[in-house]
Parts: structure tokens; C-alpha cells; sequence
């Protein structure tokens, strides 16, 4: 039996550059994307942050 594993990487400088890194470095790492939740700010259109949700597979022990 496989068990799913999460992994949030929290992005607080949030553009296309830091966002790509991230991405890069846990897919390389085995880990894939399962999705992205952008915090906003109110007084801006540019999110204050980002949380970055990956999962991986596991055989259950």
C-alpha cells in the first residue's frame, strides 16, 4: 500500500523567478507538484506570499 506525503514550501518573495526555483529544486528532488495558494495582500494585486503544496508516494511500512 502506497502513502501519499506532503510537502509546503512557504514563498514569501513571491515572483516568477523564486517561484521557479522552488518548483526546480523539490521536483528534482522526487517531489511533485500538487498545487499553488497564493496569500494576497489588500492593498496590492501582487500576492504577499505563496504556499507551494508537493506529494510524493511512499510504500507504507
Amino acid at each position: 500500500m502506497k502513502n501519499t506525503t506532503y510537502k509546503v514550501v512557504e514563498v514569501t518573495t513571491v515572483t516568477d523567478e523564486e517561484l521557479e526555483r522552488v518548483l526546480n529544486e523539490w521536483t528534482e528532488k522526487g517531489w511533485s507538484l500538487d498545487t499553488i495558494q497564493f496569500a494576497m495582500r489588500e492593498s496590492s494585486k501582487r500576492p504577499a506570499m505563496a504556499f507551494v503544496i508537493f506529494t510524493r508516494s511512499e510504500e507504507a511500512a
